[in-house]
């Protein structure tokens, strides 16, 4: 996510390394480099000349601290104005209606359908909403059936008319019967359309006008860049939406959309979805987004899933466990489980700080438990919770049964005995205190 980005703004900033002072000759220097970073990753001219132009206001009438470097001050002020560019302050949706009614709009290929799931399953998993999923795309092939899929994968029912081909009626019957039947939210998946279609833009302002959403969404693929921009634009001049949703921000995308969608349309962007699974949807917070960009890491959002991951009735057994130097490898296994749940393993190394610079050449798979797994699943119940009666014999067992070699399966063991040990040590002193932290960090706030 955005490493192109990052990259060429690190390199921008290292023209201030070493330098005293804030100059007028250094500043020009690396907002120059700024702006060409920026225009490289699909952001608007006139935005990016704008940007600078504050920057180095802002970078010049600020003395800088005995104990702030020049280069760290320019990353601040950077940050701050990358922050407000994207928005500022975090956009939720608005669920006070009843039912809340969210129209889902967007482009072909947008990803609109999915992500009409994956918000469903939010509202649902996070906010603890019972919501009803709308079929009202007449017209693509099988859209119909792949929001049932959608609805089924979550255990969210789907309303659709066979045969209807009035997305009004549909619409204004789905709400008719979310009321009947208890769902507080009701979320309509529209067709996708172009801009330049004036037939479909009637159709989704008759929709719209019907059916009165609390909230209009607009979908749009966060890699078409400035495109996604443009589109938003005449998508709002009709329908006047209340936030952006940005798909595939986990593709290889150069993140000019992000940055610049908020100051075009003057809407905030809500969310974005940075995977495939149901799962892969996050609110937009654009002061977290500036510091991903900038190569700060994301702490808080990684803070966040832990916690979402977090049982406090397994960890107080699994401390038990640890006590009693009963820690095997099903315990282990059920540890790898939660990481792969929190999302894929790139974007978590992004949000550590200085990882993704440190490793932005090393690929990094998203199954990268695969052969740690395969080894597990070879051994016997006995073997996975008395990991030392694992002997030669049984090393090439395993090591056969799960496509990997003997010395993987050494190296697995080696690794798990060091970390039981360390584990173990942890029971006492300071490190008591681990579990505790764990469930402490669920009162923490960004």
């Amino acid at each position: 996510m955005f490493d192109n980005l990052s990259d060429k703004l690190d390199k921008a900033f290292h023209i201030l390394k070493g330098h005293g002072k804030i100059t007028d000759v250094n500043v020009a220097d690396t907002l120059k480099e700024v702006r060409r970073a920026l225009l490289d990753a699909d952001v608007n001219f006139k935005i990016a000349k704008d940007f600078t132009t504050r920057v180095r206001d802002k970078a010049l009438g600020e003395n800088v601290l005995t104990t702030l470097q020049p280069g760290q001050l320019m990353v601040k002020i950077v940050k701050d104005e990358l922050t407000e560019l994207m928005g500022g302050e975090t956009a939720g949706v608005n669920l006070s209606g009843n039912p809340t009614v969210i129209l889902m709009s967007g482009l072909q290929g947008s990803g609109k359908t999915t992500f009409s799931g994956k918000l469903a399953n939010y509202l649902k998993t996070k906010k603890n909403k019972k919501p009803l999923l709308v079929a009202c795309d007449i017209y693509r092939p099988a859209a119909i059936n792949q929001l049932h899929v959608v609805g089924g994968q979550i255990g969210v029912e789907v309303y659709s008319e066979e045969g209807n081909r009035n997305p009004v009626e549909i619409a204004q019957n789905a709400i008719k019967h979310a009321k009947a039947n208890g769902f507080n939210v009701v979320i309509v998946d529209t067709a996708g359309r172009l801009a330049v279609d004036e037939e479909m833009m009637n159709e989704i302002a008759n929709v719209h006008k019907a059916i009165e959403p609390h909230e209009t969404l607009f979908v749009v693929d966060a890699m078409t860049g400035q495109d996604a921009v443009n589109t938003a634009k005449a998508f709002n001049d009709r329908l006047n939406f209340d936030g952006v949703i940005l798909t595939k921000l986990d593709g290889d995308t150069r993140g000019g959309a992000a940055i610049t969608i908020k100051s075009v349309v003057d809407k905030p962007i809500k969310f974005i979805g940075t995977g495939e699974k149901m799962e892969a949807i996050d609110v937009f917070y654009p002061a977290r987004m500036a510091e991903r960009i900038l190569g700060m890491g994301d702490v808080v959002s990684l803070v966040e899933r832990a916690q979402e991951q977090y049982d406090e009735e397994e960890a107080r057994k699994l401390q038990k466990k640890i006590a009693k130097n009963e820690f095997g490898f099903d315990d282990f296994l059920s540890q790898i489980q939660q990481v792969k749940k929190m999302g894929n393993m790139k974007d978590l190394v992004g949000m550590i700080p200085g990882a993704g610079k440190a490793l932005k050449d090393v690929e990094i798979e998203d199954d990268a438990f695969k052969h740690i797994e395969a080894i597990i699943h070879s051994m016997t119940p006995g073997e996975r919770s008395k990991p030392a009666t694992i002997d030669v014999k049984r090393k090439n067992r395993i090591a056969k049964g799960s496509g990997t070699s003997v010395q993987q399966v050494n190296q697995l063991l080696k690794q798990f005995d060091q970390m039981s040990k360390m584990m173990k040590m942890m029971q006492g002193g300071a490190g008591k205190n681990l579990m505790r932290m764990m469930g402490g960090m669920k009162g923490m706030q960004g």
